[in-house]
């Protein structure tokens, strides 16, 4: 006989996402991720994901086959797309079936098996968008004496943590560096940041030494640590979770020239930029999700500013840039 189910809520700005288990230890990497967002309030979730521990998995859902390789850190992956019902297999290992419509999902694992990544950002931006919000991966800043949030996006290895602690040293608030979660709803484009640790390479302490007391003496095999926002919060200014007005967006190019620019960008480039590294294309064309994701793209760059940032040797040279053009605007 199985004993009483272990129950997570979380709170994302207007949404509870639900969790029911065996155990928490079943979702512990998806708590260390939102830890700060949880809630003991005792309502329905809007979105309910259950886990169950099983040997039995059915790895031949009905529907069309959308993607099948590996995934970087988590391995092989093969996706099916039943319309409503998205199934996410790893093979012999554990299976995602998620009912985006109905606002619930299973993990179905085997035992003393932990549950992927991917698995757990799959589920996450599946309970957004059920409420009308999406992630993207974009960098995310309020600006100095206000609560509004400039959104800086760009490919991985572009700069964008280096940019936003340069930033946030120079009186910007850090609301995410890497992941901010975007609701265009109520026909205004508001924004709030995913509160996780900020993975800082060796080159980006570097240049920006304000950071070195938050560091250890070991760095990972890419050359970083993860360093929790708490311990960033002695140093600068750290935003809490709370939803913010977005002021302008900016895609972050790396100078030719050594020197700092900002340029206004014309609203179909920002929105091409954005899409391509935040929507997926599958093998049977564009899931719900990233249709919708994209129609949210879509309405923020035709509801603010938006700009190319060049950033030169010195990425705090930005500052003032970003102030005055937003000023202006």
């Amino acid at each position: 006989m199985t004993g009483p189910l272990a129950q997570g809520r979380y709170a994302l700005n207007g949404q509870i996402v639900g969790i029911s288990a065996a155990s928490p230890d079943l979702w512990r990497d998806f708590d260390r991720m939102l830890a700060s967002l949880r809630t003991t309030a005792s309502v329905e979730p809007d979105f309910l994901i259950r886990i169950a521990e099983t040997d039995s998995l059915a790895e031949g859902p009905d529907g069309l086959l959308a993607f099948d390789g590996e995934v970087p850190e988590d391995g092989r992956c093969r996706m099916i797309d039943n319309g409503g019902l998205i199934h996410l297999i790893f093979p012999g290992r554990q299976t995602v079936a998620i009912h985006a419509g109905e606002g619930w999902a299973e993990i179905r694992v085997r035992p003393d098996t932990r549950i992927t990544w991917t698995a757990w950002m799959l589920l996450l931006d599946a309970a957004l968008d059920a409420g009308g919000q999406h992630m993207l991966h974009t960098a995310g800043l309020t600006l100095p004496g206000s609560n509004a949030v400039v959104l800086i996006h760009a490919p991985s290895g572009t700069g964008k943590t280096t940019t936003s602690l340069a930033l946030a040293s120079q009186g910007f608030g850090l609301c995410s560096d890497d992941a901010m979660i975007l609701n265009v709803v109520s026909g205004k484009a508001t924004a709030w940041g995913l509160p996780r640790a900020v993975k800082i390479h060796r080159k980006t302490a570097e240049m920006i030494p304000l950071v070195a007391p938050c560091l250890g003496s070991s760095w990972d095999r890419n050359g970083e640590q993860a360093v929790a926002l708490e311990r960033l919060k002695e140093v600068m200014r750290v935003e809490n979770s709370d939803i913010r007005p977005v002021a302008a967006l900016l895609h972050l190019a790396r100078s030719a020239d050594g020197q700092s620019r900002l340029l206004a960008m014309a609203r179909t480039d920002a929105m091409a930029a954005l899409a391509a590294d935040n929507v997926r294309t599958g093998m049977t064309g564009l899931l719900p999700l990233q249709k919708h994701r994209l129609a949210t793209i879509a309405r923020l760059v035709s509801t603010v500013p938006t700009f190319t940032l060049d950033v030169g040797t010195s990425p705090a040279d930005a500052a003032p840039m970003i102030r005055s053009a937003l000023a202006q605007a």
